[in-house]
């Protein structure tokens, strides 16, 4: 299915897009390019592929969730002016 220069003319007035005439013409070879590649994956044979309801269904190895660094808070807030039991005091901005 190759698009024409009329039909790029309905998608970008759907897309409130103005497109000159050299956009308009890069804009209906790039996207004849992604209806060519849908066009050869609809071609790949998925006979007795079952469809699969999440990319990530094969088991995930996950590194060990553990604390690597020591806890420098104090160090961190020593050079902030605000500070009430380890939280930081900004100015009120909103009434």
């Amino acid at each position: 299915m190759a698009l024409t220069l009329s039909d790029v003319d309905k998608l970008a007035r759907l897309s409130r897009l103005s497109l000159s005439e050299t956009e308009r013409n890069n804009m209906l070879v790039e996207l004849n390019h992604v209806f060519e590649l849908v066009e050869k994956m609809q071609e790949v044979n998925t006979d007795g592929i079952e469809p699969m309801a999440h990319p990530h269904e094969l088991a995930l190895r996950l590194r060990e969730d553990r604390v690597t660094e020591k806890d420098q808070h104090c160090i961190l807030q020593s050079c902030v002016p605000l500070v009430d039991r380890d939280l930081y005091l900004v100015p009120k901005v909103i009434e």
